[in-house]
């Protein structure tokens, strides 16, 4: 029979495990097995079972437990193993042999395995020991305070013997599984000093010195966090052991580097103030030489670096030029910097025989380090005992300055988030270098310091394919191309979600590529996949977090709000509506996001995001109103730059009544300007239209579509119609004719011009009713002309005259000169195809005369210089040869001056008829731009 407390409670007879019952029953036997062979009074079973007030039955319900456990141990043969449960007085006595009861064995063993005299036998049985517990001790019991307090301390002596383990693997030499038994249960226990201070000595022994470190860092801010508490001695004298590599007692002596610094002088005379192995400044002109090992601080380089080629020749050159040079690593969370900076610095340490100092300032997660606490850390490495360092941080900093004064020393400062972290860790030798690594663009560093930055972007196709090959294996890659080459750009480039992901393909060895491929292309998981372990502060999103943090409440809102932009990127324009803010405003908040690397400016004042970026934004949350204020701004601009394109046409829609008149808007200096902005927003705009109708904005939805029209003319054939059938539909959704007249006219137009004649007719036989249903004579007019144009594509009819000469008349009665001339234009054209020259001649005489009110660029010069071009073929068949060269010419100029190449192209052709000579005329500089037909 055997009964076991050190994991979950339960008894059993051979292989067969007995069914105790529930909790409370669970608990009784627990309190009784705890104090095994003594009697133990019924009001401490009531204090095992209930945490609170018993109920008033408490006592007949132990009675009950007790009784039901004395026919399960009866039926299970219990008095043939000397197992007994009595009752004496008001109390119950659990006989039963030591050898049945495993905390029993557990004490037993943990005392021989410490005096066992060889190491082999100690490992051998305290491992014995350990092996008893298969969990939490008392598992499955209620949690009251007495058997909270019997696990705990049960626990304690599990761990007393988990550290007297660790020693044994060290004695027996083997460093390695004394780190791995001390590993686990560190993790599990990160405030217990004791094993905090044996891991660290441990990993210092086994020649782990930067891991050594980085765990005393680790505990050390808990300690903070959680109890509000430094370490204690032991843990702060196994730091210090660990920092200057000095003796371990009986486990051996820590790694020393025996190589000699090269160009060593002779050796220093010791200084009593620090110690015998403290530096002494070498005379001037002499480089000082320590008089033990110079430090190398390093922590272990990245396994499976690649590329970087560009930016570690960057480092050479900065650090090449000496005079203390300074460079600075920028990039965003993920992006591999601390990764570069080590590779950098193992390859490049031997440079610097003053020794290589290293320090994480944790800028970006934890407790950020003080620069004091940093420099005393930094003079204890460079000989200076820890008793005789300053009391004061400027006298610390002092005595620092004075050992670096003329030693040659690499500082590597990582996740520096402030130039105020750096300024003291400076060594003021000029034979030094110092690399720093920061998310954020550390500018206070570059001025004073002259600090020379090295930017790291994501990684481009082919290195990010080659970092999963060299994580994951070059067959598998190899065996999937193209999966391979979509988990990069899922992963954006960026080294930290490429070796997650590398780490979730190797935890699934039977998953291809492609497995994985899909399941990231899911935006609503892939973040959650990018992620080590839902309970770490790892992975991407938390990366993305930290960096988050401390920016300045606007930046932090404008990030969030971030994630409601639909296009690819944006300006302070869009920013200061998305933050209901003014454009200056706005600018900073983008400057310092962009500073962070949140954003990039990949031109001036145009930022953009990696998809991972924006992903981490859409999650965070947004006020409902930003999308529909970035829709206002997006058509109060749209509309500024249709006015400034073409202005002396009508406007074709207002802003939606319900917009406010004063949303974010950029103005327009000139037509060239107005045209460059509907180039450089094509791609925002379309997305906003998308954005718009998914979120029920129908009337911003038509308006952003159709508010492109200038652009649209002149670029005709660059694949409009998807857009305008999205405006399409939100125009009829509306029940608006104005909106979808207006959008048909428009469309059909393109689709006529891209050679889609029925269905462009399908468009405009139906422009113009709706137009004259909205009461819109201008709207009206245009739609019948740009239906006529389609009917002529297979010759002039009676139909396309009757629709040109209404939208003449229209036109007229509307006051509308600019719409008038384009119906001449087209009525011009028609009388030339039908052979009725005098008639056309009249029309042309008749437009050019008309007040067009000053207008010289845009559409209404391109419909003059059409006028006097059909105006020219009129005189010359009616034999006027110099008036129609005078005519041509003039068109010719009108024409270039607009961009207008089939205009030019024309006019050129008529002047060869002619037989007079003409030079090709030069290009706009920025009136207009070439219309393609």
């Amino acid at each position: 029979m055997d009964f076991r407390l050190l994991g979950r409670v339960g008894a059993a007879t051979g292989a067969e495990e007995l069914q105790l019952g529930p909790v409370k029953r669970l608990s009784v036997l627990a309190a009784l097995l705890l104090k095994a062979n003594s009697a133990v009074p019924v009001e401490q079973l009531i204090d095992a079972l209930w945490d609170d007030a018993p109920p008033t039955h408490a006592r007949t319900v132990v009675q009950g437990h007790v009784s039901r456990l004395r026919a399960l141990l009866a039926s299970a043969g219990a008095g043939e193993h000397g197992v007994c449960l009595m009752t004496q007085g008001p109390s119950y006595v659990f006989e039963v042999p030591e050898t049945l009861l495993d905390t029993c064995r557990f004490e037993r063993l943990a005392r021989r395995g410490r005096l066992r005299q060889r190491p082999a036998d100690a490992v051998a049985v305290l491992g014995e020991a350990l092996a008893l517990w298969h969990g939490p001790a008392l598992d499955g019991t209620a949690p009251s305070a007495p058997l909270r307090a019997a696990a705990q301390t049960l626990e304690e002596a599990r761990l007393d013997v988990v550290e007297s383990l660790a020693v044994a693997y060290e004695r027996l030499g083997d460093r390695a599984g004394a780190v791995a038994v001390l590993q686990a249960e560190a993790a599990a226990h990160p405030l217990r000093e004791s094993l905090a201070e044996a891991l660290i000595l441990t990993l210092y022994r086994a020649g782990r010195r930067s891991d050594a470190l980085d765990r005393y860092h680790r505990v050390r801010c808990l300690l903070a966090d959680e109890l509000g508490v430094g370490p204690g001695p032991g843990l702060r004298g196994a730091y210090e052991t660990a920092l200057r590599g000095g003796p371990v007692g009986a486990g051996g002596a820590g790694p020393v580097d025996l190589q000699p610094a090269p160009g060593a002088g002779p050796a220093p005379v010791p200084d009593a103030r620090y110690g015998a192995d403290a530096l002494l400044l070498a005379p001037a002109g002499r480089p000082p030489a320590p008089a033990g090992p110079a430090p190398r601080l390093l922590p272990r380089g990245v396994r499976g670096f690649l590329g970087r080629d560009t930016e570690l020749a960057a480092l050479d050159r900065i650090a090449g030029a000496g005079d203390g040079a300074v460079a600075l690593v920028t990039g965003p969370a993920g992006v591999g910097k601390t990764a570069l900076a080590l590779q950098w610095a193992h390859h490049r340490q031997a440079r610097y025989p003053g020794g290589t100092l290293f320090a994480d300032l944790r800028g970006f997660g934890g407790v950020p380090a003080e620069p004091a606490e940093t420099v005393r850390e930094f003079l204890i490495a460079l000989g200076v005992p820890a008793r005789d360092l300053p009391d004061s941080a400027a006298a610390a900093a002092a005595l620092y300055r004075e050992l670096t004064a003329r030693r040659a020393l690499l500082v590597v400062l990582d996740n520096v988030r402030g130039t105020d972290q750096v300024r003291s860790l400076l060594p003021s030798g000029t034979g030094s270098a110092v690399l720093v690594t920061s998310r954020i663009r550390l500018s206070g560093l570059i001025v004073e310091e002259l600090a020379r930055p090295v930017p790291l972007d994501v990684l481009g196709p082919v290195p990010a394919t080659e970092l999963l090959a060299a994580a994951v294996g070059e067959e598998r890659v190899a065996a999937e191309p193209e999966a391979a080459d979509r988990l990069a750009r899922l992963c954006d480039g960026l080294p930290l979600a490429l070796r997650i992901t590398a780490a979730q393909l190797a935890a699934r060895p039977r998953w291809r590529l492609a497995d994985l491929a899909a399941e990231l292309a899911d935006e609503q998981r892939r973040l959650a996949l990018l992620s080590l372990d839902e309970a770490e502060e790892s992975g991407v999103a938390a990366a993305l977090r930290i960096t988050v943090q401390g920016l300045p409440p606007e930046a932090v809102r404008l990030f969030a709000l971030l994630g409601v932009v639909p296009g690819p990127d944006l300006e302070r324009y869009a920013a200061a509506a998305l933050l209901g803010r003014d454009p200056a405003v706005a600018a900073e908040a983008l400057d310092r996001l962009a500073g962070a690397h949140l954003v990039t400016e990949y031109a001036p004042g145009r930022y953009s995001m990696h998809d991972l970026v924006r992903l981490y934004a859409r999650g965070l949350g947004t006020d409902e109103g930003a999308l529909l204020r970035l829709l206002d701004s997006y058509t109060a601009t749209a509309l500024a730059a249709s006015l400034a394109a073409e202005p002396g046409e009508k406007p074709c829609c207002a802003l939606p009544r319900e917009a406010p008149a004063d949303a974010p808007a950029r103005t327009f200096a000139d037509r060239a300007a107005a045209l460059r902005w509907y180039a450089v927003e094509r791609e925002n705009l379309a997305a906003a239209v998308t954005a718009a109708r998914a979120a029920g904005h129908d009337d911003r939805a038509w308006r952003l579509a159709v508010l492109q029209w200038p652009y649209v003319v002149w670029s005709v054939r660059d694949g409009w119609a998807p857009l305008l059938e999205q405006a399409l539909e939100a125009s009829r959704l509306l029940d608006d004719p104005d909106a979808e007249s207006r959008v048909r006219a428009l469309l059909g137009w393109v689709l006529t011009r891209e050679g889609q004649l029925s269905e462009a007719l399908a468009q405009l036989e139906l422009a113009p009713a709706l137009a004259a249903r909205a009461h819109d004579p201008s709207s009206e007019a245009i739609a019948l002309v740009n239906l006529a144009v389609a009917l002529d594509t297979d010759g002039i009819t009676d139909t396309s005259l009757r629709h040109v000469t209404r939208a003449v008349r229209l036109a007229r009665e509307a006051q509308d000169v600019l719409t008038e001339l384009l119906a001449l234009q087209h009525r011009t054209r028609q009388l030339l195809a039908r052979g009725d020259i005098a008639a056309a001649e009249r029309c042309t005489a008749y437009a050019l005369a008309l007040d067009d009110h000053g207008v010289t660029t845009g559409l209404g010069a391109l419909r003059r210089a059409a006028l006097r071009l059909s105006r020219s073929e009129a005189l010359l068949a009616l034999g006027e040869r110099d008036a129609a060269e005078s005519c041509t010419r003039q068109a010719l100029a009108e024409a270039a001056s607009q961009g207008f190449q089939e205009g030019v192209n024309r006019a050129m052709s008529q002047l060869e008829a002619l037989g007079r000579p003409v030079d090709l005329p030069a290009a706009p500089e920025g009136g207009g731009r070439p219309v393609r037909s």
